[in-house]
């Protein structure tokens, strides 16, 4: 029983300028078992403070329409790693933003609990299947590099992953998910900590949820990179630019 209380047990934070929503989604955070508020806030701004001063969260119910800072505009200067962001909203017409940010959800107005609570069951099964036993913390999951391949503590023991064979690297939380052609390695260890620590240079940084090893990229549409499999990697605007000049130099 104790052994999975810390994946039971999920903080909240809820952001949004209107103050009815704002206490619905608390009433309902409150009334969940497993959920506890962590932090309420009437704007973004508000928010952003307290993630960069140290606050943490599992979860983000985060309204997108606000003044000053919106919601999307809030999730895009957020310091990692994320929490899972639910995005409350009026409108079903922020897809595109949406999955370009990798949300986990939306929750659309009126709020409606059997809706939510979809959601949260949904956030808790992503966190049993990232259950996964370690050593020691993030930072300290990699080891020394040998050719193309590198030691990493994955289910409490050190494997030999060959990072040719990896198509991208996404980032889920605090974890990272090492995407092969039949298979996935799952870590634990921020996508920022493999991109300062990687030490292959066919490595990009092209969405703040992935990396992509720019050695297997079949081809780029719409600013989709196709890799083997079938697999589909979206290059983000903020990114744009530098990818697609180092592309050229490839």
């Amino acid at each position: 029983m104790s052994s999975a209380a810390p994946l039971s047990q999920l903080t909240c934070v809820v952001v949004d300028d209107n103050e009815m929503n704002r206490l619905t989604l608390e009433h309902y955070v409150g009334i969940t078992e497993g959920l506890m508020l962590a932090g309420a806030f009437a704007d973004g701004v508000a928010c952003l403070n307290y993630f960069r001063s140290g606050g943490t969260a599992d979860i983000l119910l985060l309204d997108i329409n606000m003044p000053e800072l919106t919601g999307l505009d809030l999730v895009r200067i957020l310091p990692e790693p994320l929490p899972e962001v639910v995005l409350v909203t009026s409108h079903r017409d922020y897809a595109v933003d949406a999955f370009e940010l990798r949300v986990t959800d939306y929750l659309v107005k009126p709020l409606d609990y059997a809706r939510f609570s979809r959601t949260v069951d949904r956030i808790r099964s992503q966190r049993v299947a990232l259950a996964v036993p370690v050593l020691e913390e993030g930072p300290e999951a990699m080891f020394g590099a040998e050719g193309h391949t590198l030691f990493l503590k994955i289910n409490n023991r050190l494997t030999r992953v060959n990072f040719d064979d990896v198509l991208y690297i996404e980032a889920m939380s605090m974890y990272s998910v090492l995407v092969m052609a039949k298979h996935k390695h799952i870590v634990y260890a921020t996508l920022k900590t493999f991109e300062e620590r990687l030490p292959f240079a066919n490595f990009v940084r092209v969405h703040r949820s992935y990396m992509v090893n720019t050695n297997l990229i079949e081809a780029v549409e719409d600013n989709q990179l196709q890799l083997p499999g079938g697999h589909e990697v979206p290059v983000a605007k903020a990114y744009q630019e530098a990818f697609f000049r180092r592309l050229r130099g490839i």
